[in-house]
Parts: C-alpha cells; structure tokens; sequence
C-alpha cells in the first residue's frame, strides 16, 4: 500500500514538473479580428508570438456577434488588433471598453483621410475594405508592425526584418494585379459583384467596379439597383459577375436571370474571396494567395 502511494506522489510531483519548466512556457499571444489580418500579423512576428484569429475563415465581420468565448479570449490575450473603419461594425463597442485595460492596435487608424472611400459624410459610411488595394494593405501592416515594436522592443530586429520581407512580396503582388487587370480594361469589362467590397481595388488597378448591394452585407438591394445593373451589362456586354464566399448567392442570382431574361447569357462565376481567407492550406488560405486567387478568378471569368 506504501508502494503504491509512493508512486501516486512521484507521478504527480512529474505531472506537475512538466508544466512548471519554464521551458514549457507558451509564447505570447496575438489576437486578430479576422483570418485576413492574422495571416498579415503572422508574417510579421514571426516566432514571437503566436497569432490567433477571432473569426474563422469563411465568416462575416460585417455581420459577427462576439461570443461569451470570444470575449474571454480578447481578454485573456496579449494583444489584440483589430481592422477598424468599422469593418467589426458590431464589435466597436467591445474594443472602446477593451481600450481602457488591453493592449490593442487599430491597424488602420493611420491610413491618410484623403485615400479612404466614403459613401457618404458619416463615420460609418467609410468602405473598410482596404485590403483590395495592396498597397494601401501594406501601409495598414506597416503601422502595425511599428506599434507591435512599440509593445515588444526587443523584437525590433526581427520584427523590421520579417516586416521588409513581407512588404516586397505585398509589393510584387500589386505589379502583377497592374498587368492582369489591364487587360481587362482593355476588353471593356468590369467587376461586378454582391456587395460593393472591390472599390479600392478598382481604384488601384483603374478598373470599373459595381456592387449590387453597399459596402455593408446588413444592406439589401432594391429592384431599382437590380434592373439598372442588368442594364448595364447588356450595353457593355459583360462576361460574367461574381458571387462572394462569406454572402448568399441569392441577390446576384437574381442578376443572372434578369440578364436572361434579356437575352444576354451570363456567366455566375466565383465565389470570390472578399471578407475573410479561405480554408488554411487551400490556395485563398494566406493573403497572397486569395488576391492571386480573387485576380486569376476575375481574369479568366471576364475573358473568356
């Protein structure tokens, strides 16, 4: 019985051994809003830290309602950066309170006012979706790597190292979105999509862009939007329009028949990938990879 009990305590003193190693320590960790903006921050620290999305690939932001386990894990974390512009419309509120005890980084509160798109003069009306223009990504990430050396000084050199390397690749990959997409202006064609997200991308690469709902999934087209879209791509004989992976097909299903409807065959090509990566290890799952995605999608679609 004294055996046994002997072997009882050594098990346990060793069970707890191995979470006492200082060795076992985890790193810290990062929390990004979305699978977008983790991918960027990854890349970034490298082996610092480890970096965990809030909401999985595939979802919403405009739509994302913060659960109880989500609020634990903003707040048990080290730091957290979120997009804003109010891309996490619903969430807004959790971070102005967070602000008072968390770590936090707004990764585009340094964007200049001038290269912002608006729908209108309020707050809110600011189109959020900056990553479409890789560029203006890249100055996003840029502040971000500069306030997560503020945090953690000592990982300057790596943090300015990885930062540079990512930021050439970012660089790149705006050249050859230039080159595809001149091709498409030069077929006379243009993007049109479920929810007008691809602004900034049509104002980088000076492509003619239309969305049959506004910048937020929350708004719902009217008939008015939907017949003069089907207008539009009967005159200019567009090739295709593209469904959107976080939203119902349903509304630009409805542009397809009308064309129909008019005789003029087209296209439902995609889904794109507009608010969020696609699964990890697939071709979308990095950022690169959904922009090379998204381009070579819109480039073949149109055409062909």
């Amino acid at each position: 019985m004294r055996n046994c009990l002997l072997i009882l305590i050594i098990s346990l003193l060793s069970f707890a051994c191995k979470f006492d190693n200082p060795e076992e320590n985890t790193k810290p960790q990062i929390v990004a809003t979305t699978s977008i903006l983790a991918d960027g921050i990854r890349n970034i620290v490298g082996e610092n830290a480890d970096v965990v999305s809030l909401m999985p690939a595939g979802v919403d932001p405009h739509l994302y309602k913060a659960s109880v386990r989500d609020l634990d894990l903003l707040q048990n974390a080290d730091m957290v950066i979120y997009h804003g512009l109010f891309l996490e419309g619903k969430m807004t509120e959790i971070f102005e309170k967070l602000a008072f005890s968390q770590n936090l980084i707004n990764v585009s509160e340094n964007i200049p006012q001038e290269l912002l798109l608006r729908s209108g003069p309020e707050a809110h009306s600011v189109d959020p979706h900056i990553w479409f223009d890789v560029s203006l990504w890249s100055l996003a990430l840029a502040h971000g790597s500069e306030e997560l050396i503020k945090w953690q000084p000592e990982w300057k050199t790596t943090i300015n190292k990885n930062t540079e390397s990512y930021l050439s690749q970012l660089a790149l990959l705006h050249q050859d979105n230039l080159t595809k997409v001149a091709q498409l202006r030069q077929a006379n064609q243009a993007l049109i999509t479920a929810h007008d997200a691809f602004s900034y991308f049509g104002r980088a690469y000076d492509l003619e862009v239309l969305g049959l709902q506004g910048l937020s999934t929350l708004s719902e087209p009217g008939l008015r939007d939907l017949t003069g879209l089907v207008s539009f791509i009967v005159e200019r004989n567009i090739h295709a329009v593209f469904a959107e992976q976080t939203i119902s097909p349903k509304a630009i299903e409805a542009v397809v028949a009308g064309c129909a409807n008019q005789n003029h065959e087209i296209k439902l090509a995609g889904p794109l990938y507009t608010d969020s990566l696609g699964a990890p290890e697939s071709p979308a799952g990095t950022y690169i990879g959904m922009v090379k995605t998204n381009v070579q999608v819109i480039f073949e679609s149109l055409t062909q």
